[in-house]
């Protein structure tokens, strides 16, 4: 009955709300202006940015076809389309370098650092999309490679062009050459490991080899907005080219007649030639080295990773090249 609840009166003491005195600053705040509001492409809810972001990720904008190639590089002819670059460094390095791109891709809910704000600040600079996707999409348009919340749509790589490569050292020329290194990851690795000991280039066989992907982009580090990558025809000619403007040639080779403890050229222009992760160099490359150059090991270990050895021998021939004269 109404008046007469049994019900015990749960409410604690002191809990009443009483008088609210004034209003906290929201009256003074909500006369202040907002700006002007952002465009529609903007906004990523509205039906203006959805349709703006699908165009982006099926096709790059016309303005990436306009954008300036980096120093160094120039644009080849490929049946090849647009990759996605992912992975903080790479896109960083790419966007510094000024690599032609069409839109920046950003995994919802990422974990912002000083690279991805970089990126942002980049790519918003050059005017590029910037496009928010859930992570399952990023994860869908990279095949599941680990992206780290972040992907650049850029043309196919454009290649060096060899002669330029060779005019715009300053110094020693240092040079590495891929004989049929199929593996995009050690073509990265073997790149980063040129860019940390001073290679002026790399230099890859045209067939059966191994190209400048959005994996070895990744692996690399990116180190390939650096170190210019050049294609060939034919590696044998260009190896016998190269020595008649004075390189040495030296082949990595497990049977080498010359250990890397014994080199004795590393102060002159050289071209290392890395071969094949199985089968080492090929019998017309192997004949036109120089000097054949083993890496002392010990007796339980076969061999090395074809970048690793890469890198061995390149970190020798740097010290050499600090050494006093």
């Amino acid at each position: 009955m109404p008046g007469n609840s049994q019900r015990p009166n749960r409410r604690k003491a002191g809990t009443k709300k009483g008088a609210v005195v004034g209003s906290g600053g929201q009256r003074r705040k909500a006369l202040e202006g907002k700006g002007p509001t952002p465009k529609a492409v903007d906004r990523y809810k509205h039906q203006a940015h959805k349709k703006s972001a699908a165009a982006a990720r099926r096709s790059p904008s016309p303005g990436s076809e306009r954008a300036r190639t980096a120093p160094g590089r120039r644009a080849q002819g490929s049946r090849e389309g647009a990759e996605l670059l992912v992975g903080r460094n790479p896109v960083v390095e790419a966007l510094r370098a000024e690599i032609p791109a069409s839109a920046l891709f950003l995994a919802l809910g990422v974990d912002i650092d000083e690279r991805i704000n970089e990126a942002v600040q980049t790519a918003g600079d050059r005017g590029l999309s910037i496009i928010e996707v859930s992570r399952t999409e990023l994860d869908r348009m990279t095949g599941g490679v680990l992206h780290q919340g972040i992907g650049l749509k850029v043309p196919p790589y454009a290649y060096a062009d060899l002669p330029e490569v060779l005019a715009s050292v300053s110094g020693t020329p240092l040079l590495v050459a891929l004989d049929g290194v199929t593996d995009p990851r050690n073509l990265g690795a073997v790149v980063r490991s040129a860019a940390a000991f001073g290679a002026h280039g790399v230099i890859l066989p045209e067939r059966r080899a191994a190209g400048m992907t959005a994996t070895a982009w990744r692996t690399s580090a990116g180190a390939a907005a650096r170190v210019p990558v050049a294609r060939v025809t034919n590696l044998t000619r260009t190896l016998r080219s190269l020595q008649d403007e004075g390189f040495t040639v030296l082949g990595l080779d497990a049977d080498g007649e010359v250990t890397s403890d014994d080199l004795e050229v590393g102060t002159d222009p050289v071209v290392i030639v890395v071969g094949s992760e199985g089968r080492g160099l090929s019998r017309l490359v192997g004949e036109a080295c120089d000097q054949r150059v083993s890496i002392p090991m010990t007796a339980d270990t076969e061999s090395l990773n074809a970048s690793v050895a890469a890198a061995v021998l390149l970190a020798e021939v740097a010290r050499q090249r600090r050494l006093p004269r």
